[in-house]
């Protein structure tokens, strides 16, 4: 019998998933940014920022960013630190091409490598980044445990893991109105924006199943890493994980 996993709320076979993921995004590419400011109430631009101050970049480092998607991550390392090399990188064609297109179109191409890779076999030597980071990605992964030990393996010794993901409310009333919100609004938005309300009741969906703040927290640790601490963000809406 083929082993399962989540993908939404529906199970599929493991070595399936990527490709069901893969056509969500292949769906969504040029509604991403739109489909980000309706799941997060266009706060995600102020989270990323927020990333980038637990970031510890200084210029000359070497980072690697993983299901970049638009590349609003390399984007704004690249504003900061303008002798960065970074590495952006994602699963989906659809995705990477826009990524690079942004990049060439807003003038920030100059320090970044492009590459089509599964963040759960990265095609990178060992202790090659001082900075590895995800966002919003995470919980799209087949293996999250094996895709952590491969961002463990490619951090130099003392570089930093940060990851940005949808999480778990921590007040109750709070909770209840974002779960409104996300299975009665998000999909009709992704209908109205995008004609496609499946892919944004995935993603939903996704966010819901994606393991709590304690949870990833203990799989970052169990990983490898010899610490990791979570910063909540809207009462829990959002956290961001830090490691090292």
């Amino acid at each position: 019998m083929n082993e399962k996993t989540h993908f939404g709320f529906k199970e599929v076979d493991v070595d399936k998933k990527s490709q069901h993921v893969g056509e969500v995004f292949h769906s969504v590419a040029e509604e991403y940014d739109l489909m980000n400011d309706a799941m997060s109430f266009g706060m995600h631009r102020l989270w990323k920022k927020i990333l980038i101050e637990l970031s510890e970049l200084s210029e000359g480092s070497v980072v690697l960013d993983i299901a970049s998607g638009t590349a609003d991550i390399p984007k704004l390392i690249n504003k900061k630190f303008k002798s960065v090399s970074m590495h952006v990188t994602d699963i989906n064609e659809s995705m990477l091409a826009l990524g690079k297109d942004r990049a060439i179109n807003e003038n920030f191409f100059q320090n970044c490598n492009f590459a089509l890779a599964s963040g759960e076999s990265l095609p990178y030597k060992d202790k090659t980044f001082d900075l590895v980071t995800v966002g919003f990605g995470l919980r799209n992964f087949t293996d999250k445990q094996k895709g952590l030990k491969e961002m463990k393996r490619v951090l130099k010794p003392g570089g930093v893991l940060l990851v940005l993901e949808f999480s778990k409310p921590t007040n109750s009333l709070f909770s209840r109105v974002y779960d409104w919100y996300s299975f009665n609004i998000i999909p009709k938005l992704g209908k109205l924006l995008a004609n496609d309300s499946e892919s944004y009741e995935y993603l939903a969906e996704s966010i819901r199943v994606h393991p709590d703040q304690e949870t990833l927290n203990e799989m970052v640790v169990d990983s490898g890493f010899g610490e990791c601490k979570f910063y909540n963000l809207v009462n829990g809406v959002v956290a961001i994980h830090k490691a090292k």
